[in-house]
């Protein structure tokens, strides 16, 4: 990912609309690029400081906000990780236990001379 798209898609991260396989590209490359990781910051902190004035509560940690948006959304990425895992996991014991089934299906079918 560029700069250029990265820069883009910080009010939609903000925002959270992002789709997951670019969140990823995005975490990646704030992670890796200081410049675009300080327009992330400055959008984000002008982000909660409109929305704090308007609910008129918030944080006066607005890095740490930051901090923990992105955390978030690291672990939300970790859990759809884990989530494909199970599935292709409980997929492939599904496929196995049905060619054994077929298996033992088989051998009935041996043992009464059917085949």
């Amino acid at each position: 990912m560029t700069c250029k798209e990265a820069e883009l898609l910080v009010i939609p991260y903000i925002r959270g609309e992002l789709d997951d396989e670019t969140l990823q590209e995005f975490l990646d490359h704030v992670d890796s690029c200081p410049e675009c990781r300080e327009e992330l910051e400055i959008y984000f902190t002008v982000d909660v400081g409109i929305r704090q004035l308007d609910s008129e509560t918030g944080t006066y940690n607005i890095k740490g906000a930051l901090e923990a948006a992105l955390e978030e959304s690291r672990d939300h990425l970790q859990t759809l990780r884990f989530m494909k895992i199970i599935r292709y996991s409980v997929s492939t014991l599904c496929v196995m236990a049905l060619f054994v089934t077929l298996l033992l299906q088989i051998r009935i079918w041996w043992q009464w001379g059917l085949l």
